[in-house]
C-alpha cells in the first residue's frame, strides 16, 4: 500500500507547494505592457474609484476566495500554527480551482486573537469575492464568522458548514436506504465543537423554516463527558446554546448510554469510541457516520459486525467518504456567480439536497457521489444560485 505521508512529503519538496499564479493576459509587446500596466491600467482604476461596484467586473474580485486560517485546529493535528497550516490551505486552494475554477489563495495568519483575525480579514477583504475560514478552533471560530457577516461578501467556515452540508446529504440518502423517515430519526452526535454544532443546527433546521427542510426532531449531542443536558453545571456558553434545540427528553449519561435505541450515530470527535456491541444496542438498521481522521470513532468492519446497515467515514479508502470537497467548491461557485453577500441557511439546505440528488439510487455502499464526479460542483452551484434568488 502506498505510504501517502511519505509520498506527499516528497511531492511537496519537489514542487515547493501545490499552487502558482498564472496570467490571463499576455505581456509580449509594448502595447500589451501598456494595457496590462501603465498607462492603460489607470482607466479601470478611475472607473472603480467612481463606482466601487465595478471592482467585481474589472478585477479578480469576482472569482477569488481567501482561505484563511490561524493554524489552531488543523486536521487532526491540533494547534500547529500558521506555517505548518500552509500545506492544508494550499490544498484547499488547489481544490477550489480543480472543482469550481475559483482562484483561491492561502492566508495563514500569525495570530490567534479573535479581534486581530477579524480586523485582518476586514482589511484584506477588498480584493476577494469570498472568505473561506478554515481550521480555526472552537469557540473562537463561531464569533469570527458571525462578526464578519457584514462584509458584503460570503464568509463561510467550512469546518462547520461544509461538513454539516455533506453530512446532511449522507443522512438523507442513508435514510432512504434503510427505509426510514428523516423526521423520525433519533440521532446521537459525538463532538460538540464547530462541526458537531453546525451538524445539529442543520439537522434541526435551526434558522430555517420547516417547509424547506425535513427537520430531525430528536438530536442528542455528546462531549467527552457525555450527553449535553440542562442538568449539567459544567457547560460553557457555547454548549449551553445547544440546549434549546437538542436532547428534547433531557437525557443524561455517557455516549454509550444515550446511543441505545438511536437510529444514527454521527462522529466528529476522536478515534475508537465505539465497538460492535455498542452498535447492537442501537435501533434496527443503524446508520454510522464516523468521521474522526485518520482513525474514526469506530472502524467500518467493527460497525458492520455490530449490525450497521450503512457506514461512512471521512477516509477515502472506505465506501461513503464524507468529504467537504463535495460541498465547498460548488457553494462558493454559486455564491460568487449570484453575487450573494452571504451564504444563508436556505443555501445550505439546498446544497445538501442537490448533493443527495447526485446519487439517483443510493445503496449501503453508495450514499454520496465520488469527489471526482464532475457534476457535483455544478449541481450544488445551481442550487445555491436558485436559493440566492429566493432570499
Amino acid at each position: 500500500m502506498l505510504n501517502y505521508g511519505k509520498h506527499s512529503l516528497n511531492v511537496h519538496a519537489k514542487l515547493h507547494g501545490k499552487i502558482s499564479i498564472a496570467g490571463k493576459l499576455p505581456v509580449e509587446s509594448q502595447d500589451d505592457l501598456s494595457i496590462a500596466y501603465t498607462p492603460g491600467v489607470a482607466a479601470p482604476c478611475e472607473a472603480i474609484a467612481m463606482n466601487p461596484a465595478l471592482a467585481r467586473d474589472l478585477t479578480i474580485k469576482r472569482n477569488t476566495v481567501a482561505v484563511v486560517s490561524d493554524g489552531s485546529a488543523v486536521l487532526g493535528l491540533g494547534n500547529i500554527g500558521p506555517l505548518a497550516a500552509i500545506p492544508v490551505m494550499e490544498g484547499k486552494a488547489l481544490l477550489f480551482k480543480r472543482y469550481a475554477n475559483i482562484d483561491a489563495w492561502p492566508i495563514c495568519l500569525d495570530t490567534q486573537d479573535t479581534d486581530e483575525i477579524i480586523e485582518t480579514v476586514r482589511r484584506i477583504a477588498p480584493v476577494f469575492g469570498g472568505i473561506n475560514l478554515e481550521d480555526i478552533s472552537a469557540p473562537r471560530c463561531f464569533e469570527i464568522e458571525d462578526r464578519l457577516q457584514d462584509l458584503g461578501i460570503p464568509v463561510f467556515h467550512d469546518d462547520q458548514h461544509g461538513t454539516a452540508i455533506v453530512l446532511l446529504a449522507a443522512v438523507l440518502n442513508a435514510a432512504k436506504v434503510v427505509g426510514k423517515n428523516t423526521r423520525d430519526l433519533r440521532v446521537v452526535i459525538s463532538g460538540a465543537g464547530a462541526a458537531g454544532t453546525a451538524i445539529a443546527k442543520l439537522l434541526r433546521c435551526i434558522d430555517q423554516s420547516p417547509d424547506v427542510c425535513e427537520s430531525v426532531t430528536d438530536v442528542i449531542i455528546c462531549d467527552s463527558r457525555g450527553a449535553i443536558h440542562s442538568g449539567r453545571t459544567d457547560l460553557n456558553p457555547q454548549k449551553q446554546a445547544l440546549l434549546p434545540f437538542s436532547n428534547r427528553d433531557n437525557k443524561a449519561g455517557s455516549l454509550k448510554e444515550v446511543i441505545v435505541g438511536a437510529d444514527v450515530f454521527i462522529g466528529v470527535s476522536t478515534d475508537n469510541l465505539l465497538k460492535a456491541p455498542d452498535v447492537r444496542t442501537m435501533a434496527p438498521d443503524p446508520i454510522i457516520l464516523a468521521m474522526a481522521n485518520p482513525i474514526p470513532e469506530i472502524m467500518p468492519d467493527e460497525a458492520l459486525a455490530g449490525g450497521a446497515a450503512v457506514v461512512g467515514t471521512g477516509r477515502s479508502d472506505f465506501p461513503n467518504q464524507v468529504n467537504n470537497v463535495l460541498a465547498f467548491p460548488g457553494i462558493f461557485r454559486g455564491a460568487l456567480d449570484s453575487n450573494a453577500p452571504r451564504i444563508t441557511p436556505k443555501m445550505k439546505i439546498a446544497s445538501a439536497h442537490a448533493l443527495a440528488s447526485a446519487v439517483a439510487d443510493p445503496t449501503s455502499d453508495s450514499i454520496l457521489p465520488s469527489p471526482f464526479d464532475e457534476r457535483v460542483a455544478r449541481l450544488v452551484a445551481r442550487a445555491v444560485v436558485a436559493a440566492a434568488a429566493k432570499d
